[in-house]
């Protein structure tokens, strides 16, 4: 099983072997866009421009009733499963127009929609969880940034810079207030690939001032992108962001160096990815249940 630094760069790869789709969706009147996960992040990058209101799979009913004018929809489903096709129903069935953003033209939610109304693009195959080549497909499509840049960017700027990271025991991400966004997909990723073993935050600099080093501790190191930290922790390391970085390259620099600490540390998603891929099977089928949804939602995983 690959690290996530190593899957960055596949990732990089893939996209660079093909035309990536234009992002081009204008639309009249109010859009909804219904995601889970980081996904729904990924939806406020391509959708920054437009005002558009964002749900998950357990809000979006809740978020129907309150905005009765919404006229246009977009679900972003890297595998076109699970929650996708439900949410494409409620939205067809509402008389509202769909697009359905999506690595899986032969998925369940891509049936239900017109060959027009399904955007792809293309994704490896990669461990649970990871998501990296699905929703950096849908990113460069939307900034029309150049993988093969990134890459480049990463083995000669970043890649040598990586110190022995094996001391610490937490990291603080700073990321420029462009980049806020993001923000919470590195939170994700480190309560993907280390649980409670090791702490990941991950700020602005604007919203670091608001007491968010109270308590210092040598065990964490402070590591800022794009630009030099001079007032924040005792330890820290400065990775470069190519010149004019997109949200594609964020993304894929602070994947590559997550990947970096995950690669310096025991492997415990490894050893444990397998069985929770299993387990999570199991709980998909089991949440199924209405009992189990929200009054006036769906159940969080349902389709």
């Amino acid at each position: 099983m690959l690290d996530l630094n190593e899957v960055v760069l596949e990732a990089l790869d893939l996209h660079s072997s093909y035309d990536l789709p234009t992002l081009d969706l204008p639309s009249e009147g109010k859009r909804i866009v219904i995601a889970s996960g980081n996904a729904l992040p990924t939806g406020r990058i391509i959708y920054a421009d437009e005002d558009a209101i964002f749900a998950n799979e357990s809000q979006y009913l809740r978020v129907l009733e309150k905005y009765p004018d919404i006229l246009n929809a977009t679900v972003i489903s890297a595998s076109g499963g699970k929650h996708a096709p439900a949410a494409v129903r409620d939205m067809l069935q509402r008389g509202i127009k769909t697009t359905l953003l999506t690595c899986n033209r032969e998925s369940q939610a891509a049936g239900l929609l017109p060959s027009e109304a399904v955007i792809v693009t293309r994704a490896r195959v990669e461990p649970i969880t990871y998501n990296t080549s699905t929703y950096l497909g849908m990113i460069l499509a939307k900034t029309g940034e150049k993988p093969s840049t990134i890459k480049d960017h990463i083995l000669s700027n970043v890649q040598s810079l990586i110190p022995d990271l094996s001391t610490y025991k937490a990291f603080f991400l700073l990321v420029h207030s462009k980049f806020e966004i993001e923000r919470e997909m590195f939170v994700t990723k480190f309560d993907e690939l280390f649980g409670g073993r090791l702490l990941g935050r991950c700020y602005t600099p604007e919203q670091t001032l608001h007491a968010k080093t109270v308590v210092p501790w040598e065990h964490e190191l402070f590591i800022s992108f794009g630009f030099e930290n001079e007032y924040f922790g005792d330890d820290r390391l400065t990775i470069p962001l190519p010149p004019d970085a997109n949200f594609g390259a964020m993304l894929s620099v602070g994947y590559y160096v997550i990947g970096r600490i995950q690669a310096q540390f025991p492997a415990w998603f490894k050893a444990n990815a397998a069985a929770y891929e299993l387990l999570q099977s199991q709980l998909f089928e089991r949440f199924r249940e209405p009992n189990l949804g929200q009054t006036g939602s769906r159940s969080f995983t349902e389709g």
